[in-house]
């Protein structure tokens, strides 16, 4: 028979409960931990008087019970990267739908900061998820031991047990030079991305290959970034080149670029045609709308849960994914100016 709780004015506590059920603490916590050891009966006794006493058991409590945080995390290169926010977007909603809670962390560009992150990161949470890390091969190898659970995107890496969702930027560039070539650009400007991005690498290996349609077709390499302010840095170096158009290591330093051709009076693409990279919501609301390669990051964040979250409750995989962009050809490209 429950007895009757003498809780004073205050926040409930599980002695509380107990008393209320006439139960012992640890049996509220079974129950409030939902292990399946606890008679139904009891179960539905010590819930009432959860709810009763409006007790709320703490988080802190709960994940000490049972081994778990309901957390994980993900870590990202530029949170104010669009593409980025799409990745967590999706991570969230599909991690919510299974009572877990995302935390963020932003190397902004820096691979040393990244390292530091990701451990620490881990340490907090029941497993992590890295997007495109910007630290080189050896450390990514020898890191990702460290950090299981943990699936990694936007970038390959050969360690067993580590699920894998990249993307192959090699064939979205060589797409998107042939796209260019065809419409008579014979020399283009390739705006690189950050010297320690493996996206950025696999772009310019990407552009060693170029598809027949392009195959005489000079592209020169201008050193840029990531962001926008990069984007916009290098109008004049585009310029100078005397390129055709220029195809922007991704959408955001694409915006900058197109935001300083502007302010020059230059025509898009009457005189120069501009490309992007990923497809960020605002691509196609650009003036004019950018010609890009598009990357369902939303759907990367998602499925990177659906492997995150087998590796947590101890099952196999998915089977990892290399996904093809798709060129969205827009009006920021067009017919190569004559002569």
């Amino acid at each position: 028979m429950a007895r009757t709780s003498t809780r004073a004015s205050g926040r409930a506590t599980i002695a509380h409960v107990a008393a209320e059920a006439g139960v012992s603490r640890a049996t509220v916590s079974r129950v409030m931990n939902g292990l399946p050891t606890v008679d139904p009966a009891i179960g539905e006794r010590v819930r009432a008087a959860a709810a009763k006493l409006s007790y709320s058991p703490s988080t802190v409590a709960r994940s000490l019970a049972i081994g778990r945080t309901q957390t994980v995390a993900i870590v990202v290169p530029d949170l104010a990267n669009p593409m980025f926010q799409e990745t967590l977007r999706g991570l969230s909603r599909a991690a919510a739908r299974e009572g877990y809670r995302v935390l963020v962390a932003d190397s902004v560009e820096n691979p040393a900061e990244e390292v530091i992150l990701a451990r620490e990161a881990r340490r907090r949470c029941d497993g992590l998820v890295l997007v495109a890390p910007r630290m080189d091969n050896a450390q990514l190898e020898e890191l990702l031991p460290d950090l299981a659970p943990v699936v990694l995107v936007n970038r390959t890496a050969g360690t067993p047990g580590v699920p894998v969702l990249a993307v192959d930027y090699a064939s979205g560039i060589r797409a998107m030079v042939a796209h260019l070539a065809q419409l008579g650009h014979r020399r283009i400007a390739y705006v690189a991305g950050p010297s320690a991005s493996a996206g950025d690498r696999a772009r310019r290996e990407g552009l060693g290959h170029p598809l027949p349609e392009a195959t005489k077709t000079e592209v020169v390499v201008i050193p840029c970034g990531a962001m926008f302010e990069d984007g916009y840095s290098v109008r004049d170096e585009v310029l100078r080149s005397g390129v055709t158009a220029a195809v922007c290591f991704n959408d955001v330093v694409a915006m900058g670029l197109l935001g300083a051709l502007h302010e020059a009076g230059v025509a898009i693409p009457e005189q120069l045609s501009v490309t992007g990279f990923d497809d960020i919501a605002f691509a196609r609301y650009t003036s004019p709308a950018l010609t890009t390669a598009s990357v369902p990051q939303t759907q990367l964040g998602e499925q990177a849960w659906d492997r995150l979250s087998a590796l947590l409750h101890g099952q196999a995989p998915p089977p990892d994914v290399d996904i093809k962009p798709r060129l969205e050809p827009r009006a920021s490209s067009g017919p190569a100016p004559a002569p």
